[in-house]
């Protein structure tokens, strides 16, 4: 299977953070939420188990880590993540694909068209992702 996968975060409610995992096209496929001051590795290691076949996968800076590179090839996954600025030896993605990860961004703010999404009405983390996963049903259709 040679389509890509995206996995991205944002500010969920109450000082959380949600982590998703999309297909090429934006659509959402899988959600997890952490507290706000975990570290994006924890998300990751969390999403690798789940994580649908693909052939690629584009995330972001906060992402990279050399054990989480390691986990993703040997499912046969390529990843393309940016290296952390602070790392020793620079990693430089394929810039063209890349470009892509502004999808799940944009899947991020169609999940926030939805008001109890944006506004984090829900003081508890179940009820804010069962929000989140009604929210993500509707737009994977439109």
């Amino acid at each position: 299977d040679q389509r890509g996968r995206l996995i991205g975060r944002t500010k969920g409610g109450m000082n959380t953070k949600l982590h998703a995992v999309a297909d090429a096209k934006g659509r959402p496929l899988k959600f997890l939420m952490t507290a706000g001051q975990v570290s994006d590795h924890t998300g990751a290691a969390a999403l690798l188990g789940s994580l649908p076949k693909a052939g690629w996968l584009l995330a972001d800076r906060g992402y990279d880590a050399d054990w989480f590179r390691e986990a993703l090839k040997d499912k046969g996954i390529k990843p393309c993540i940016p290296g952390r600025k602070s790392r020793g030896k620079p990693i430089k993605p394929d810039k063209r694909r890349y470009k892509r990860r502004n999808r799940i961004e944009i899947m991020f703010g169609r999940l926030k068209d939805w008001r109890r999404v944006a506004t984090c009405y829900d003081r508890r983390p179940k009820v804010f992702l069962s929000a989140v996963a009604l929210a993500a049903t509707v737009i994977f259709w439109l």
